[in-house]
């Protein structure tokens, strides 16, 4: 893999690193906006992101949990994006998996199915056959998808939960840790409990962010 750098110096991007390293990639520094951070595991913090600072062919991997900002930091960028996907993971090879996405150890993703550009998939975490996920989606540890499962762009999938086969997941739903999902979920809804039930929404994310 060529070198990399990542954008974001938290906990998350500690991990990337770390995936990162074990397929032995070069990781040329880290970008960060928080003064504080000065460094990433062994990797310097160069400061916020500054074209003039980053040669261009070189790959970026945005390592920000949030997904609302991890797609304002994609749509900012005139860059290429790689991908981090730890060699425990369990990748069918008629699946796909979209630039800029990080799949972490334990993951398990069966035939068919796409996971779209900067998805999270943590550890653990299982997307069954003929799944396809949006752009920007995080799947959290341990959380499950049966197989035919439809993720809308934005959404976040809580720690622990489970999404029985066939459902449509809107766009930027958040579902809770532990939730139980057994119907349709509309754009934006918050859902928890199992059965899960929608008990807010959230706001609307604007397509131009």
């Amino acid at each position: 893999m060529d070198n990399i750098y990542l954008i974001g110096a938290s906990g998350h991007g500690k991990v990337i690193a770390e995936i990162l390293e074990n397929n032995g990639a070069t990781i040329s520094g880290v970008f960060d906006d928080d003064p504080a951070r000065q460094q990433l595991l062994d990797y310097p913090v160069l400061g916020p992101f500054d074209a003039a600072k980053y040669p261009k062919d070189k790959q970026v991997i945005i390592s920000i949990g949030n997904n609302r900002i991890r797609k304002k930091k994609a749509r900012e960028l005139d860059t290429s994006f790689g991908t981090a996907i730890h060699p425990s993971a369990n990748i069918s090879a008629r699946s796909r998996v979209g630039e800029g996405s990080v799949i972490m150890a334990g993951v398990s993703i069966n035939c068919n199915s796409v996971i779209g550009k900067h998805n999270i998939l943590n550890t653990n975490c299982s997307i069954d056959h003929d799944c396809v996920l949006g752009d920007f989606v995080h799947v959290s540890p341990n959380a499950a998808l049966a197989g035919n499962v439809r993720i809308g762009e934005g959404t976040q999938i809580g720690i622990g939960a489970c999404v029985i086969q066939g459902l449509i997941i809107g766009k930027w739903v958040t579902i809770g840790a532990g939730t139980v999902v057994i119907t349709d979920v509309p754009d934006h809804a918050v859902i928890v409990g199992n059965p899960g039930r929608i008990i807010k929404y959230n706001q609307a994310v604007p397509d131009t962010l």
